[in-house]
């Protein structure tokens, strides 16, 4: 093994993608996968995510975990499930996410705790869960990390109807990663957030639109494209690896330079 492969390596590290089974979660998944990580992924679809782990299994070692992690019991299932696989895992990534779109006045009230419930609450309890695991292959020199999924939603205030509670819960996941990586210090688990803006997803599509949609969201980022498995697959190995061991309790944003941008201003909207 090279110099450049044992830091940046995850070969052998036992790796769980939540919203593993489409979208972001599964360019993570394929990215770890490739990698030679041992990768389970769940969903809420177990059609979908049999599907997916077994499309990435032809590429090395992934398998489906189902799960609804709305659901607080499912979520306990999970972590039994995947002890029983594995007395260990190194890497947690946090991806499962929803959004709802609606106007402010018809905003229900039931789609805010939905969103709450998977986007945050669900971020809290799987990691809290799989704490034993997480501790049991920790070490100084290589701690075991956790890495959640947040939004440049989660930083910039936009009007989109979509951004209510979805902007709102992306902020608090900024919020908990911090909380999460101060207390998690002494175990030796870090705990970052990676911010994606704009990316191929279902979740884009119902926010954006068709493709051609996509391609002007993507035009007005800086960098002048959406992001790929390159770009969220390499952000999350760099965690993961020896190189990103001393990082802990950051928010990095994936954004192609989105949150460099000025927020649209006018005079007229200031109150006198």
């Amino acid at each position: 093994m090279t110099w450049v492969e044992s830091l940046f390596g995850v070969r052998g590290k036992t790796v769980l993608v939540t919203g593993g089974s489409r979208g972001i979660g599964e360019l993570i998944a394929e990215a770890f996968v490739r990698a030679g990580a041992k990768v389970y992924i769940t969903a809420r679809k177990e059609a979908q995510c049999v599907a997916t782990a077994k499309r990435l299994g032809d590429l090395g070692f992934c398998e489906a975990l189902p799960a609804d992690l709305s659901n607080p019991d499912a979520i306990r299932g999970l972590a039994a499930a995947l002890h029983a696989q594995t007395p260990a895992l190194h890497v947690l990534i946090n991806n499962a996410g929803i959004a709802w779109g609606a106007p402010l006045e018809e905003y229900p009230l039931e789609a805010w705790d939905k969103v709450f419930s998977i986007n945050v609450r669900a971020v809290f309890q799987l990691t809290r869960d799989l704490l034993p695991m997480l501790r049991a292959v920790a070490t100084p020199a290589d701690p075991a990390r956790v890495i959640n999924l947040g939004s440049i939603a989660g930083s910039r205030v936009a009007k989109d109807t979509f951004a209510y509670a979805y902007g709102a819960s992306k902020a608090a996941v900024h919020h908990l990663t911090a909380m999460l990586a101060m207390e998690l210090t002494g175990s030796h688990i870090t705990v970052n957030a990676v911010a994606p803006g704009v990316f191929p997803s279902r979740m884009t599509a119902m926010r954006i639109g068709d493709s051609t949609m996509l391609e002007l969201a993507s035009a007005g980022t800086p960098l002048q494209r959406a992001g790929t498995i390159e770009d969220v697959g390499g952000t999350c190995l760099y965690l993961a690896s020896r190189s990103g061991a001393y990082v802990t309790g950051a928010v990095i944003p994936l954004d192609g330079g989105q949150h460099t941008q000025a927020l649209p201003w006018r005079a007229d909207d200031a109150s006198a």
